[in-house]
């Protein structure tokens, strides 16, 4: 059955049928009372008994139409707001302004014929009867009492102020993190569902005006989330259990919130982050099913990077955008959050048999979408990629693909070469020659000043496509790095997770190691962002990811979110650092100067253009020594590059 049973100038949710007769009927109510009240303790002219009888019958539905015109019955009255309330002020108005103007303008009514004696002329002379002035105010007044105290009354006795907080028995106090809309969101659902045996005692907020405040339920605003006052409030108020509810909060007050409730055993959840409930169909809060842990994505020590997708992925609307390592878990989030913007086909690229089919079924079977593309294919195969982009012709294309674990590439250094770097070489030169709009290299800080093979390999796909970007002047080839993703498949939170529910020891490579860490949303968003900045064909974005975190307080915060103490009922053991492996990530070469974009938290790396026939060059010699299969000879010639000058020139950057 269709929600909408008339048409969109008259829409009424079916649900919402009773909610109609109810409204007819204290309409119709309204109106004889301004009639009657108007002639209160009077004889009833029989003019006015006319004038009522034959406009009712069409006063009712017209206001009937008016509200449904301002969307009064498209949701329930147990969802009304002040929007809606809003809207039946300016309906009653229009309704009682179009009465009026119907009434004046036909004359439904007019009086019998009267005999009118002028200098001693005989006339015949009938006179309109319209509505009085009084009785106008009274239906106005009476109609706005009525309509607004039905949808106030339903609503008040839904949220539980009639019931006043009867919850179950063994109910638990919960002390809700937020004093604005996701907090008062929260305790409404908790107090409409009481079998949840959850109870709120109050709110912490750090909006001073809010302080002491109650608000619809009788709920204070009981301190600020400063250390001081929030480890005051929880002592006083002793809740059982604390629910953050500010989907923006950053990753310090998430952290210092779980602190102080860790100290006296109570349980912290979260509702939905911004990026989550971005994620979610319906972009509502539903408390029983989505509340959670937190995790240590969610106490980052950085504000989180929040924009538009709508606005700042447009570009890619009603395009053809291809994903290589679709699969991969940069690939997928990619995938999700490019269908978001209605590309007219989404070309998925993995040559992982199991993971490309997960991701499709999720885009289609979870979030709806028919324009994904499954393609099997492995991007080191020009044959493939020559068949894959003469196919489906792509406008935008994001490379994702690549090898990431830092220990496996030591040990396949030619794998990783073939892979990162002669496989983007391949797809960024084929771009080229199918004209693509927009190429995109996924890249990752381990190509600054690369101390790896996985990094050197990196760095040579960062120099393939600066050199396809001198080549191919009709597509526009940018390069976007950024550092650690959380719970991406080569970061070290995965691992941890794993050591962890195995009972320790969490492995810690060296206590100075420190790391940049930003989530998988917050990393493709930026990614996104970076593909639709103009300039010159060829630059390399650079993402702002705050300031590098230790990796030991990293273990010991996620032992401490498991609900156990570290060294105590979780060992961290310091194993030593690997060959080659940095204490400290670096976001840019010597060579390259940060500078601001228009963007939000991305940043262009400067620099002097690489000269393109030295590049094809250095790749014809690391091609040899891939198909010899000489690994050491490889890992010494990557070490070389990676560590040498590049010289400057030859191809000038065209602007696009």
């Amino acid at each position: 059955m269709r929600r909408r049973i008339i048409s969109a100038a008259f829409p009424v949710h079916r649900h919402s049928l009773p909610q109609l007769a109810v409204d007819g009927v204290l309409v119709a109510l309204a109106y004889f009372l301004a009639f009657r009240l108007r002639f209160l303790g009077l004889p009833f002219p029989q003019r006015y008994e006319d004038l009522f009888e034959r406009t009712i019958w069409w006063a009712v539905p017209v206001s009937l139409v008016v509200l449904a015109a301002f969307g009064q019955y498209e949701r329930l009255w147990t969802f009304v707001g002040q929007r809606d309330y809003e809207a039946v002020v300016k309906a009653v108005l229009v309704s009682t302004l179009v009465v009026v103007g119907v009434i004046t303008v036909l004359h439904p009514v007019q009086t019998a014929p009267h005999v009118v004696y002028r200098n001693f002329t005989v006339t015949l002379q009938s006179n309109p009867v319209t509505l009085p002035a009084s009785v106008i105010v009274t239906f106005l007044l009476l109609a706005l009492a009525l309509l607004v105290g039905a949808r106030f009354v339903v609503h008040l006795v839904v949220e539980g102020r009639v019931r006043s907080f009867r919850v179950a028995k063994g109910a638990r106090d919960v002390l809700i993190v937020g004093g604005g809309q996701g907090g008062h969101l929260v305790a409404r659902e908790l107090v409409r569902n009481p079998q949840l045996r959850l109870r709120p005692v109050g709110f912490v907020d750090d909006d001073p005006r809010k302080l002491g405040v109650k608000d619809e339920h009788g709920l204070k605003v009981l301190g600020s989330t400063t250390a001081e006052d929030l480890n005051r409030v929880l002592d006083d108020a002793e809740p059982d259990e604390v629910i953050i509810a500010i989907p923006s909060a950053p990753g310090t007050l998430r952290a210092r919130v779980v602190t102080a409730c860790r100290e006296r055993g109570i349980r912290v959840r979260t509702t939905p982050t911004v990026f989550e409930l971005l994620q979610d169909s319906s972009g509502q809060l539903r408390v029983a099913s989505q509340l959670r842990e937190v995790r240590v994505e969610d106490m980052l020590g950085r504000e989180p990077v929040r924009m538009e997708l709508e606005r700042v992925g447009a570009y890619l609307e009603g395009q053809i955008v291809m994903v290589t390592g679709a699969g991969g878990s940069i690939g997928g989030e990619l995938c999700r959050q490019i269908s978001r913007v209605g590309p007219r086909r989404l070309v998925l690229v993995d040559h992982a048999e199991d993971n490309l089919f997960e991701i499709l079924r999720e885009l289609e079977e979870d979030r709806h979408v028919r324009t994904a593309v499954p393609v099997l294919g492995d991007c080191r195969e020009e044959e493939r990629m020559r068949e894959v982009f003469a196919e489906h012709r792509p406008a935008v294309v994001f490379h994702a693909a690549a090898y990431k674990h830092v220990m496996m590439m030591e040990l396949n250094a030619v794998e990783a070469v073939r892979n990162n770097a002669l496989a983007t070489r391949l797809v960024a030169r084929i771009a080229g020659e199918h004209r693509v709009g927009t190429f995109v290299l996924v890249s990752t800080d381990k190509a600054v000043k690369p101390a790896t093979v996985m990094g050197a390999s990196k760095a040579l796909a960062e120099w393939a496509v600066d050199a396809a970007a001198a080549r191919h002047p009709a597509t526009k080839y940018a390069t976007v790095r950024f550092g650690n993703v959380l719970a991406s498949s080569g970061s070290v939170v995965p691992i941890f997770r794993r050591q962890i529910a195995a009972g320790g020891p969490v492995t810690v490579t060296d206590p100075r190691m420190r790391r940049y860490f930003m989530t998988i949303p917050e990393a493709v968003q930026l990614i996104i962002r970076a593909g639709s900045l103009s300039g010159d064909s060829g630059q390399v974005f650079v993402l702002e990811m705050g300031d590098p975190i230790r990796i030991i307080d990293l273990a010991d915060t996620m032992i401490r979110l498991s609900g156990l103490e570290p060294e105590r009922d979780i060992a961290i053991q310091i194993v030593g650092a690997r060959p080659g492996e940095k204490f400290h990530e670096d976001l840019f070469n010597p060579d390259e100067r940060p500078q601001p974009t228009p963007a939000q938290k991305i940043l262009r790396a400067d620099r002097d253009p690489r000269d393109p026939a030295w590049v094809e060059q250095m790749f014809a010699e690391i091609n040899l020594l891939v198909l010899e299969g000489d690994a050491a000879a490889l890992a010494k010639r990557v070490s070389e590059l990676s560590g040498s000058d590049v010289p400057a020139g030859g191809g000038a950057r065209v602007a696009t």
